[in-house]
């Protein structure tokens, strides 16, 4: 093998440092180390100019760009403006207006305070700085260090050309014009985003490509994030103690495939924050699964002496003072965001935007949820299993009086949940218009038109779909419920409330269900007794080869007890009896549910279907299923009049 060649072997066998005196770097050398960290590629330029114009209080900025950013970048804003006796500091290394001391450093409330950007961007590049303030005859240029007259509107224009000339080997680092163009692209859309008050247009080779003039948040959100955000979130703005969250989460149809339309600030300025993603995104696990990202536009406001912002250079990551508060704040938070949606707490429904709105804004506060018991969603929706044979029942619980809506608004403010009328639900045999007490039922419409809309959300049920499909009307127009993931929704809601307090109910089984059962899943049993009695399980083994189930939960009881329970030690055994409870409880809950939620092709009658209706506005999170889609959608009476021509 040939001896390695000597350009290779001089940085690892030698060191000729150790034969150099110590010295004082030279002031061009130590603006290329700094321009390393602050300059990576001309988004970083744009970046860092924006960030200074509008810590000048500009109202307007303009932005220009020539292949990529690589050939040109300028940037022009209205602000203040920098005097002409200042010029030459503004260019030179570790100079700023924004902080004088070590406490203002603690207290950092602008954008920029590193005093690096200018002084890293003209060693990289031919810089040309032109400003005016507002009581100056003239605008100055300052130019290779030379400060002279010049004509300019108030404000400055940064013009930086030629990125990279003196550094051939940065400038071969870099990606095609469109690549670059896209990060500048993105730098500005995200700066836009925390400053609708602020007009943004921005050209590429002398093409425009975006403008974005003052508007409000909902605004600008919608014409950056695009339609489908706009039509699919939700606003957001609490507060407690010194911190602020607001701003806009989507709903699970807003969720994309990449991480790309996730904006987080923290005081106004974009960051990238391991422990506000992860809060954000265990906020999305009850309604997001798989591989899907949520989108989201979230400001953080606080006291700047509880975060510090002097990180890294590019000023994009942060740290907080009490990290494990700011978290579980914003977890909260964005959590009761996603609980109190559109039908479940706002009494509107998701669908398109009315004119100019800009976002689909809840009407009002939130409906309070359910005083009282949260009872016998298996007693309402019995769904008797393929297996148990049976488990019939009367639907005469109280229909005489046709439509007695069990949630009708009372006098104190607060609901009845007269579940007892629904006591024997999705009962086999019952698809005619009379119940077995012989009580008629009237015309969906008769209910429809008796009970104020603004109450019911949902509206009424007209009819049943292919036995898939709740059709209802509502005061906005049609809606459309997939009644299998709606219930199933509603089951694991009031699973998790259940295990939440540690009140699981439990149904005792008149006749122990008992099947075939291996040696592990016999020893599961024996081993997690505590875990089966938490999760609502009577099991024990009547033979080294055969388990009996003698209780079940009373929310589950109409299921298949012998799927249930062999469910339920799967995951036992495989996570541990502890996981099971904390982290694996959400997954073994759904599939729970889904044994006992209603199953397509099941025939309901018209109360059945209100029930369920009723149900969904008083749940948490009833817009989604437990897989994150929709449980239902809104076809709202100008869209269907469009559907038929209806006024052309």
């Amino acid at each position: 093998m040939s001896a390695t060649p000597d350009r290779y072997n001089h940085g690892m066998n030698s060191n000729p440092a150790t034969h150099r005196p110590i010295l004082a770097l030279p002031d061009n050398l130590i603006s290329q180390i700094a321009a390393g960290e602050v300059v990576e590629r001309p988004s970083a330029v744009v970046k860092e100019v924006l960030e200074n114009a509008l810590d000048a209080g500009a109202s307007n900025v303009v932005i220009r760009l020539e292949e990529g950013g690589v050939k040109r970048i300028a940037i022009t804003d209205n602000g203040r403006g920098i005097p002409p006796d200042q010029l030459t500091l503004a260019v030179a290394r570790h100079a700023t207006s924004k902080i004088a001391s070590l406490d203002e450093l603690e207290h950092v409330a602008t954008l920029g305070f590193r005093g690096e950007a200018l002084a890293s961007i003209a060693s990289v590049s031919l810089l040309t700085l032109t400003t005016r303030t507002a009581d100056a005859p003239h605008a100055w240029q300052i130019e290779n260090g030379k400060v002279s007259p010049a004509s300019g509107a108030q404000g400055t224009t940064v013009d930086v050309q030629d990125l990279y000339y003196n550094t051939p080997a940065r400038r071969k680092f870099l990606k095609s014009e469109q690549t670059e163009f896209g990060h500048c692209a993105e730098i500005v859309r995200r700066i836009a985003l925390a400053r609708p008050d602020v007009s943004f247009s921005l050209s590429h080779n002398g093409k425009a490509v975006d403008h974005w003039n003052v508007s409000a948040i909902d605004k600008r959100s919608a014409q950056i994030l695009g339609e489908a955000f706009s039509n699919a979130r939700l606003s957001l703005d609490e507060s407690a103690g010194p911190l602020r969250i607001h701003g806009f989460v989507g709903l699970p149809t807003a969720s994309k495939a990449r991480a790309d339309a996730q904006f987080f600030y923290v005081n106004g300025r974009f960051v990238r924050d391991k422990l506000l993603t992860h809060a954000v995104r265990a906020a999305y696990q009850d309604v997001l699964h798989g591989d899907r990202y949520p989108s989201y536009v979230l400001g953080l406001d606080l006291d700047p002496a509880l975060v510090d912002v002097n990180v890294h250079p590019s000023k994009i990551e942060v740290r907080f003072r009490d990290s494990r508060s700011v978290h579980q704040f914003v977890f909260h938070a964005v959590s009761r965001a996603l609980a109190q949606t559109s039908a479940t707490a706002f009494g509107t429904v998701p669908g398109p935007m009315s004119a100019g709105s800009g976002i689909a804004t809840p009407n009002g506060g939130g409906t309070p949820w359910i005083s009282g018991e949260q009872t016998t969603f298996a007693a309402q929706f019995a769904n008797p299993s393929p297996y148990a044979g049976g488990g019939g029942g009367s639907n005469s619980g109280g229909y005489g009086n046709a439509y007695q809506n069990p949630y009708r608004p009372q006098p104190n403010g607060g609901v009845t949940q007269s579940m007892e009328n629904y006591g024997a639900f999705f009962s086999p045999g019952i698809n005619s218009g009379v119940n077995e007490a012989g009580a008629s039922y009237a015309p969906a419409n008769q209910v429809a038109n008796s009970l104020p809309d603004d109450d019911y959300p949902l509206g009424f049920a007209l009819a049943q779909l292919h036995g898939v499909y709740v059709l209802a009307q509502n005061s906005k127009g049609l809606v459309l419920v997939d009644m299998h993931a709606a219930h199933e929704r509603i089951l694991y809601e009031q699973l998790k409330n259940a295990l939440d307090e540690n009140s699981m109910p439990v149904q005792p089984m008149l006749i122990p269900v008992t099947f075939f059962a291996d040696g592990v899943e016999v020893g599961t049993v024996e081993e997690h007794q505590d875990t089966l009695k938490a999760l609502g399980f009577d099991m024990a083994a009547i033979s080294p080869t055969t388990l009996a189930v003698r209780a079940v939960p009373a929310l589950l009881k109409n299921a298949d007890a012998q799927s249930l329970a062999r469910d339920v030690l799967r995951e036992v055994r495989e996570f541990g009896g502890s996981r099971v409870l904390i982290d694996r409880r959400n997954e073994l809950l759904g599939t729970l549910a889904c044994h006992t939620a209603v199953r397509a092709n099941r025939s309901l009658t018209v109360p059945e279907m209100n029930a369920l209706l009723r149900q969904m506005e008083h749940t948490e999170r009833s817009d989604q299923c437990n897989h994150g889609r929709p449980t239902w959608v809104q076809l709202g009476l100008n869209d269907l009049d469009k559907m038929f021509l209806r006024g052309q």
